[in-house]
């Protein structure tokens, strides 16, 4: 990936740790996340791990999806 993948990643690290922090996410975030995660931008390993941590905290209801 160049520059990009790299915002996008960020981005996407920045968004789900504030989501295991409150323990909830809003609708725009999630698809933001999912998005991101979808454009092949997570090729770094933290993120992938992050990814399927926090997409785990979602199915388990840890994490709760909220209006926004």
């Amino acid at each position: 990936g160049g520059i990009m993948s790299g915002e996008t990643g960020r981005r996407l690290i920045e968004l789900i740790e504030k989501a295991m922090d409150d323990l909830e996410i809003t609708t725009s975030e999630y698809m933001e996340i999912m998005a991101a995660a979808a454009e092949d931008s997570v090729e770094d390993d933290r993120e992938r791990a992050l990814l399927g941590e926090f997409n785990s905290l979602i199915g388990n209801g840890t994490i709760k999806r909220v209006p926004g």
